[in-house]
């Protein structure tokens, strides 16, 4: 009898911690800078945006953070989630190759955008937040939240970058259902916006963009926070919950992953599922290579600086050291909005930094070509995000059918494609281009960024 397809966990075997990759690392990252002073920001310089308990997340130098129970009964609504073998995509290739994915669209919102939304709807309930604003890209994060802030009570106020908002009325839709409101970005709603569209009634605006109008929302109103779906280390941190499963569903398995490829656009992802098994690397207990995969057109990891730089595009967040395009660099309206950021992670940059990770980008029809094999192999149709990994997967994958090698993937599939199905309509229609990486645009960019003294 063949193994199982799936490998699941009971309901005691769920992580009740947050793991914190910054204890391990051999040197800690640089801190967030108050953009006024170029001095280390600190709690208060948070506070304006984030509740207490989620500003001391994100300088926590501890290695593990206990779950709340509340946040907890929430998760079980679908965690753990399964990890797959992709075995009828391993026959398609032919490959002696071993291929899991850890699957995160068994979700309410489709995607591992949950595992943060859910504590941080949790955290500013308690301290008495009456709304969250937000931003979204593809639409994942902000039905995330949307869900969550119905969870513990709260408003949802989101702005969708309009590329997405045009592009995935849907996702709109699916927001509205779970209760938020939801604006175009650049929108008419807030001072930064208008102005941008005052210059450029057409701007396709960016995660950027949409980032400065909900700050600016929040910030003006102390019963208002900002809620923020990737980058900092606290949402990070939530997200391995991924990582943490998937190592003890590969030890049902019987496998060690040589290899391990997450999408990456500001990485929470990415981080979910690679920062336990980076911990137990550094601690000599296995040694895969662990590998981001990003958009060609939006290459922050493998073509930007790595400097300090600003969160949104107004200039209005603390400055990050991250690997950076330059704030006000709009991507082209590839169909993986949630992988249009100018910047990634700090945390995620620094690893890179440190050797830790590696990096590749990859063009948006080679990625739909990918997930379109995926479906017809294991019957999932995967989101634009996670067709970047498989498509890295993929490639791996026919590799080892020429050399033979007996290699073992992990790959993260953080969501489905059901409400992308316009994007792969546009795929199969030939109307699907491959943007040329804007190097102009992004020397423009790059020369606009602060100039912090080394």
């Amino acid at each position: 009898m063949s193994a199982p397809l799936r490998y699941l966990l009971s309901d005691d075997e769920m992580p009740t911690t947050w793991y914190n990759l910054v204890a391990d690392l051999p040197e800690p990252p640089p801190p967030a800078l108050h953009p006024g002073t170029l001095e280390p920001a600190g709690p208060d310089d948070f506070a304006p945006l984030f509740p207490m308990e989620l500003i001391m997340q994100e300088v926590t130098t501890d290695r593990y953070v206990d779950i709340p129970g509340e946040v907890l009964d929430v998760y079980r609504l679908w965690r753990a989630t399964p990890l797959h073998r992709a075995r009828r995509l391993e026959a398609a290739l032919g490959t002696p190759a071993r291929i899991y994915y850890k699957y995160e669209g068994t979700s309410p919102a489709g995607s591992h955008k949950p595992n943060t939304a859910v504590p941080q709807a949790y955290y500013n309930a308690a301290a008495g937040v009456r709304k969250l604003t937000t931003e979204t890209g593809a639409g994942q994060w902000g039905t995330a939240l949307a869900f969550a802030c119905q969870m513990f009570g709260l408003e949802c106020e989101v702005w969708q970058v309009r590329a997405s908002y045009d592009q995935k009325p849907y996702r709109r839709a699916m927001m509205q259902a779970f209760g938020a409101t939801v604006h175009p970005s650049p929108s008419e709603v807030t001072e930064y916006g208008r102005s941008l569209l005052a210059a450029d009634p057409d701007n396709p605006g960016s995660l950027g963009i949409a980032i400065s109008e909900a700050v600016e929302v929040a910030a003006q109103d102390p019963e208002i926070r900002y809620a923020l779906g990737s980058v900092l280390n606290h949402v990070l941190m939530h997200q391995t919950v991924i990582g943490e499963e998937a190592l003890l569903q590969m030890a049902k398995a019987g496998d060690t992953p040589d290899l391990i490829i997450g999408c990456t656009g500001g990485g929470s992802n990415f981080a979910g599922l690679s920062f336990p098994f980076i911990r137990e690397k550094l601690a000599g207990r296995m040694s895969p290579v662990v590998r981001a995969v990003e958009p060609a057109a939006c290459p922050s990891l493998t073509r930007g600086v790595y400097a300090y730089d600003f969160g949104d595009t107004a200039g209005t967040t603390p400055l990050m050291k991250m690997h950076t395009l330059g704030h006000d660099f709009i991507p082209d309206p590839i169909h993986a909005g949630g992988l249009r950021y100018h910047g990634m992670s700090p945390l995620i940059s620094h690893v890179y930094e440190l050797g830790l990770i590696e990096a590749e980008a990859i063009n948006q029809t080679d990625c739909f070509a990918a997930g379109v094999q995926f479906a017809r192999t294991e019957g999932i149709v995967p989101a634009p995000e996670p067709t970047h990994a498989l498509a890295a997967t993929i490639a791996e994958a026919l590799a080892c059918r020429e050399t033979g090698e007996e290699k073992v993937i992990l790959t993260a599939l953080c969501g489905h494609g059901m409400l992308d199905m316009a994007a792969y309509d546009r795929y199969f229609e030939g109307g699907m281009v491959d943007y040329e990486y804007p190097a102009e645009q992004v020397a423009a960019a790059l020369s606009r960024i602060p100039q912090v003294p080394a």
